[in-house]
């Protein structure tokens, strides 16, 4: 299958990650939300993201001018999906959303389409079981932030068609990604480790073993993490990887059972970077301050 259009459903931070790559990879994006507000931050973030990969020496000028050409916003999912080759989800970790919007898909998206789903940790084959085709469903699972992420877990179900997993690793290799391909388990592989990793590192900082600052020093210069546990659930936002934790505690056991410390500060509306504040404090100019 020649996939020349992707339609982005979802101009969030992932959304709008995607459809940054999509572009970059030489596909003709059309990013979707019924937010126009959300819509024209994210055409500023592309635009923004492609002049830094100009200035860093990572995407030509050249490159850049074309790929802000490829972008195109609509408010109207149908007309988004119309003419797409390949529809990438990128909508709140909501079961319930999801498996909506891929019933809507398989009424309204082409019969050919690949339909992927970037959840991070949600069973693709439970978002998927409203869909007649799914053998065209996957899981494509990106990053933050998606333009200097380099990975992208496919996640096969016991439904995906061998052209549509192909296709999939194809179009990641196109965004200039490298891929592996996962069979359906939750949390996939980077989620379900990393939320161990996260886990842990609350429960150290919860009984005073070391301030956050020093866990993620360890972490990174000791392990060669480029960035230390709390650093990475502020930048991924707390809610995230509470919402992950509760998932993956319901359906793989008790050592997934959310941190106490963590489910505080969500509770307490720290969020990380999002809200200005989660473990760090983000309110001043020079980062990271403080600590819970």
């Amino acid at each position: 299958m020649d996939v020349k259009t992707i339609a982005v459903i979802g101009a969030g931070t992932m959304g709008r990650g995607i459809a940054y790559a999509s572009a970059l990879g030489g596909f003709h994006t059309v990013l979707q939300d019924v937010n126009e507000a959300a819509l024209e931050k994210a055409l500023l973030w592309i635009q923004g993201a492609l002049e830094e990969g100009v200035k860093r020496g990572k995407v030509e000028a050249a490159v850049r001018d074309v790929a802000l050409t490829r972008v195109t916003a609509s408010n109207d999912l149908r007309q988004a999906v119309r003419d797409a080759d390949f529809v990438i989800e990128a909508i709140p970790e909501e079961l319930a959303l999801k498996r909506s919007l891929f019933q809507f898909l398989d009424q309204h998206a082409r019969s050919d389409a690949v339909l992927a789903s970037n959840t991070s940790s949600l069973s693709i084959t439970e978002i998927t079981g409203g869909v007649a085709g799914r053998g065209r469903c996957i899981g494509m699972h990106f990053f933050n932030p998606v333009p200097k992420m380099r990975l992208v877990e496919v996640v096969r179900t016991p439904y995906t068609s061998e052209e549509a997993a192909a296709v999939c690793v194809a179009v990641a290799h196109r965004m200039h990604k490298e891929t592996v391909i996962v069979n359906e388990a939750p949390g996939f592989i980077t989620s379900r480790i990393n939320a161990l990793i996260g886990n842990e590192a609350f429960a150290m900082l919860e009984a005073g073993t070391a301030s956050a600052a020093d866990i993620d020093k360890a972490v990174k210069l000791g392990l060669n993490h480029p960035m230390g546990p709390f650093e990475m659930v502020d930048l991924v936002g707390l809610d995230v990887r509470l919402k992950i934790l509760e998932y993956l505690h319901a359906t793989l056991g008790e050592k997934y059972r959310p941190n106490v410390l963590l489910r505080k500060l969500v509770e307490e509306g720290r969020l990380g970077r999002k809200t200005g504040r989660g473990v760090y404090d983000y309110s001043h100019h020079d980062g990271k301050e403080g600590k819970p």
